[in-house]
């Protein structure tokens, strides 16, 4: 009787197992799109909520040092998030930093060498952050190494460095002039918010019109459909490296010329802040997902959550844990666990 029952029950339309597939894409674009325009939804909601709480949120002045708060940030963001993007994570930020902040403070008008160089410091700085992501991306590939490990002791390397450079000694800076282009104010806006901007334009040339950016996302998407499609996976990876050690260095500069001075701790917490803002944005840390403007919004989405706290009167210790409550909401809303079969 059950085989007479399976026997005699029709088979399914053809146009009804269409229109189920159409409306699984359907719902599968949908969810795709929440994916990307949770981060803008997300800020805009903070934005709103702490405005509702302290109107002083929304004047001009606090709208400015928001700026200012995101300038380095973002520009650390617009390296990492190139790293990111291939399915790799760089943790030498804060050894970058404090490396290019120490050799530039030394070479500008100082109370510790008699050289003053001027800006033509930035350029050793920068020099010196491409050298460190080289050998981040040079060990990578040549040791076969997993890349958090090789980055996080690369960035031990350059903190070392830059400890031994000075001997605990912190390098007060003089010279105005470079002070100017994080203190600076252009039009009224921090000089540090447009070097940040000018980043973002640079970065988001080079993820949208040059076969480096085409082939970072292709290695995250897939490495080996990549290699077999001719992409140079080995130099891809090692120039992003390099790209993220500059921009890197050049958030140490501008650290330099914020603060006033250069020492080795003048890098504490950047990495948080720099990996926390690259996945709160929406940048997938499996790779082939998210860009430069993602990582934008996320920089925005963490300051605006720290100035909020602050602004509420929150402890610093809860503000910590809420900031890592955010990045546990943002990896899982980012994250499509139908795609995985083991989680690791």
């Amino acid at each position: 009787m059950a085989a007479q029952g399976l026997a005699g029950r029709a088979p399914r339309p053809a146009s009804a197992m269409a229109q189920e597939r159409r409306r699984a894409a359907a719902g599968g674009r949908l969810i795709e799109q929440w994916r990307r325009w949770a981060p803008v939804v997300v800020l805009i909601g903070l934005c709103l909520v702490i405005g509702a709480f302290n109107a002083n949120f929304f004047s001009t002045g606090n709208l400015v040092r928001l700026l200012n708060s995101a300038a380095i940030p973002v520009v650390l963001c617009m390296g990492a998030t190139f790293v990111i993007l291939m399915g790799s994570i760089d943790l030498s930020v804060e050894g970058v930093v404090a490396l290019a902040a120490v050799v530039a403070s030394l070479l500008v008008a100082n109370d510790v060498t008699a050289i003053a160089i001027g800006h033509l410091a930035i350029v050793p700085a920068l020099a010196v952050g491409a050298a460190l992501g080289f050998l981040n991306g040079w060990l990578h590939i040549r040791l076969k190494t997993p890349s958090f490990m090789t980055t996080l002791g690369m960035g031990f390397v350059g903190l070392g460095i830059a400890t031994a450079i000075l001997g605990g000694v912190t390098v007060r800076i003089s010279d105005q002039s470079f002070r100017y282009l994080s203190l600076g104010r252009p039009l009224g806006v921090p000089m540090a918010v447009w070097v940040a901007a000018l980043c973002v334009v640079v970065a988001l040339v080079i993820q949208e019109r040059t076969r480096f950016g085409r082939w970072v996302y292709a290695i995250g998407a897939d490495e080996v459909t990549a290699r077999q499609a001719g992409v140079p996976v080995e130099r891809t990876r090692i120039l992003a490296f390099v790209i993220a050690g500059v921009f890197a260095a050049l958030g140490g500069v501008l650290a330099a010329a914020q603060f006033g001075q250069g020492h080795a701790l003048i890098a504490n917490g950047r990495l948080f802040t720099t990996i926390a803002a690259v996945i709160v944005g929406g940048t997938a840390l499996s790779g082939g997902v998210g860009s430069v403007l993602n990582s934008v919004i996320g920089v925005f989405i963490v300051v605006v959550l720290a100035n909020g706290m602050v602004l509420m009167g929150i402890p610093p210790y809860v503000q910590q844990g809420a900031q890592g409550l955010l990045i546990i909401a943002a990896v899982a809303l980012a994250l499509d666990r139908s795609k995985l079969a083991v989680v690791k």
